[in-house]
Order: structure tokens, then C-alpha cells, then sequence
């Protein structure tokens, strides 16, 4: 066991939480359709450091902490300050937006664990922006600015014995924005919920930090022009299930998807935005309406720029596999993750991995930042405690 020195979790959380809302944790019953009962009427935290996990074990798959984060609000209302409960199942009308209509979005961050202990957000201000521009677009009720980054801070410390040692992986969070009021006519939900769950994570892909094989696909689309592949609403994951599961049968890692229009220009990988690089330069596709403007996206786009990269938001031919030196995603979840391979109609390109890429040294800077060991100028580190 690990041990440091720390303030008492207790006191952690209430400086995070005025003192009206301090008075409402675990009292979700405030709620008048009283949809979300506790495990316990009466909470309790717990001062240990860490709780009982094999961190060397960790994987990219959900493990239950303690609380989860929720509040609601009825249709042309803001978001009341939220309540921290114990971790647990939802209730919701059958006739909800979301189960209807699929009128729901998410985001996804994480909290890292610095060698002194301090825990950071990497620019969660980014994710709550994002969420209401999705928002706008699903024609939803949307937490400010401020209240999303305070809900995320509330539901880090309170679930802070989840977030792995330094260098073990980091505490993910997905903050979820649903119509759960009930509409049986396709019209927006007139209420909305918006609640923040956790779960420890290592690496996204089986692969580890090994280099990706991904495979073109040319059946299925991702997304299409005037539709909502720039925001990050659920209705966009499902429809990439098959041929992601088609490819992983076939021994790929991913898929890599085309634009709709003309099949010839690369698009996204399902979960995460795609490099390529060529000598000193690095394209990505342009953020044109079908393409989600990811965070970790943004924030590589503008490190390679100060390492004196040249970077290309541009439309990227998929016949330029050929010629680029490396490959690469990005996103929350992989974060800088090398492609060793790419299949277009039977034909296999390799590309170069390991130490010395542009690939590798992206990562070390970005992980770097998000992890404390490299110290920032931008404003991108928010500390928690």
C-alpha cells in the first residue's frame, strides 16, 4: 500500500462543495419524481488513499466506484447545484427522450494523480463547451461552463481512493446530458438530467501501447454532411458497431472511416481522430461538420506547433496512406496511440512506431502535461482539492 500524506478526505470534498450543497450530499430523494434512490440514505468516505485494485492489472473496462454525480431540470430552466450519490442504477420513464429518440450526450476526461499526490484535470472546460454546442444541436439543456467543471471536481474528490498511483493509469469521467423526461411525439424531452460516473482506466486498446492495425472501411459511414458527427451525441457510437466488430473478428485493432460524399478523403477512427505525418509535417483532417473536434485533437494540434512541427487542418486524400511516414490517434480515452498498420482493399501499409517518432514524442509532452512531470504555461492544468 502506498501511502503519503493528505488532508482528510472529508475536508477535501466540502472545500469543493458550498455549504448548501455540502448539506445536500446523499440526499437524492430532493428530487420530486424521487427517480434515483441511494444504496444508503447516509453516505459515508472513506479516508483511505487507495481502494483494493491490481493497478498493474488495469484494463479500459467499467469498475464501480463509490459516488456518481446528479442533478436535473425541467425544459427552458437551468441546472440546480447537484448531489454526489452512491454509485448505482438509474431510473427512467419508457417513455424518455433518450430511450425514444436518443436525444443524449457524453464526454469523456480524466483525473491524473501527480508523485505528490495532487490530483489534475486536463482543460475540462474544453468538455463542458463541447457539451453545449452539442447540446444547442440536440435542442437540450445544457450546465454552464462553471457548474461542469465544479460537478467534475466534486465527483473526482469524491471518488479520490479510485484514482490509480502515478504511472498505473488515471480516473475516467463520463459525463452524460439525457432526455429523461417522457415525450411520446418526436419533440425535445421537457426534462433533462445530467449526471458524472467514474472508473479507474489504463490503456483503451488490447493492444497496451503496442501499434494499432486498423482497416478502411468503405461499407458504412460514420457520419454524414449536415448531420451530427461534430457533436458527441450517443446516436453517433452504435451505427459503428458492426464494422468495428467485423474488423476485430478479422484480427484489426479498429476501423478507419470514410467521408460519406466521395469515399475518397480519411475521416475518424470510431473512437478517436487520425494523423499522418510526413517528414516535418502532420495533417488532419479538417473539423468540417462530420468530424468531432476532440480535446486531446486540439491540444497535440498546438503542441506539435511549438515543437516546431507544421500542422494541416485539411482535407486528408486516403491515397496519402501511401507516402506518410507515420500514423497516429488521438483522443480521451487512447490518448496518442501509434498505427503500425492500415488495410485499404487488401493492400497492407506499415508505418514507423517506437522511439524517435513525432508519434512518441506527442505523447511524452501531452502525458507529460497532464500527468504534473512537465510544467505548463497554457492554463490547461485545472488542480483539484
Amino acid at each position: 500500500m502506498i501511502r503519503s500524506s493528505f488532508p482528510s478526505f472529508r475536508r477535501l470534498l466540502l472545500q469543493n462543495v458550498s455549504p448548501s450543497a455540502s448539506s445536500k450530499i446523499g440526499m437524492h430523494n430532493w428530487f420530486t419524481s424521487q427517480p434515483y434512490p441511494l444504496e444508503s440514505p447516509n453516505p459515508t468516505y472513506s479516508d483511505e488513499e487507495y481502494a483494493v485494485v491490481d493497478w498493474d492489472s488495469l484494463g479500459f473496462g467499467l469498475m464501480a466506484t463509490d459516488y456518481m454525480y446528479i442533478t436535473k431540470c425541467c425544459e427552458g430552466q437551468h441546472f440546480e447545484e447537484g448531489q454526489l450519490s452512491r454509485y448505482g442504477n438509474i431510473k427512467l420513464s419508457p417513455a424518455a427522450g433518450v430511450l425514444n429518440y436518443g436525444q443524449g450526450l457524453f464526454e469523456g476526461t480524466k483525473a491524473y494523480r501527480k508523485e505528490n499526490g495532487r490530483v489534475l484535470l486536463f482543460r475540462p472546460e474544453q468538455n463542458a463547451i463541447r457539451m453545449k454546442i452539442g447540446a444547442e444541436r440536440m435542442c437540450m439543456a445544457s450546465p454552464s461552463i462553471e457548474h461542469f467543471v465544479h460537478a467534475l471536481k466534486q465527483t473526482v474528490l469524491a471518488n479520490k481512493r479510485w484514482i490509480p498511483p502515478p504511472g498505473k493509469g488515471s480516473l475516467y469521467l463520463r459525463p452524460l446530458l439525457l432526455g429523461t423526461g417522457p415525450v411520446l411525439g418526436l419533440a425535445p424531452a421537457p426534462e433533462y438530467t445530467f449526471l458524472i460516473y467514474a472508473s479507474p482506466v489504463r490503456n483503451y486498446f488490447k493492444e497496451g501501447s503496442a501499434p494499432l492495425n486498423l482497416h478502411v472501411e468503405e461499407n458504412f459511414d460514420r457520419a454524414s454532411r449536415r448531420g451530427t458527427g461534430n457533436v458527441k451525441t450517443i446516436s453517433n457510437y452504435a451505427p459503428v458497431l458492426m464494422a468495428q466488430t467485423t474488423a476485430k473478428k478479422r484480427g484489426f485493432s479498429d476501423v478507419l472511416y470514410l467521408d460519406s460524399a466521395t469515399k475518397k478523403n480519411l475521416e475518424e477512427v470510431s473512437s478517436c481522430n487520425i494523423f499522418i505525418a510526413k517528414g516535418k509535417c502532420i495533417a488532419t483532417p479538417a473539423t468540417n461538420g462530420t468530424i468531432l473536434s476532440g480535446i486531446t485533437r486540439k491540444s497535440v494540434i498546438e503542441i506539435a506547433g511549438d515543437l516546431g512541427y507544421q500542422v494541416e487542418e485539411r482535407a486528408v486524400g486516403v491515397d496519402e496512406l501511401i507516402e506518410a511516414d507515420e500514423v497516429f490517434c488521438t483522443g480521451t480515452a487512447v490518448g496518442v496511440a501509434p498505427v503500425g498498420s492500415i488495410t485499404y482493399q487488401d493492400k497492407r501499409m506499415e508505418y514507423i512506431t517506437g522511439s524517435g517518432t513525432i508519434c512518441q514524442e506527442l505523447n511524452d509532452t501531452i502525458s507529460g502535461i497532464q500527468t504534473g512531470t512537465i510544467q505548463e504555461k497554457k492554463g490547461w492544468i485545472i488542480e483539484v482539492d
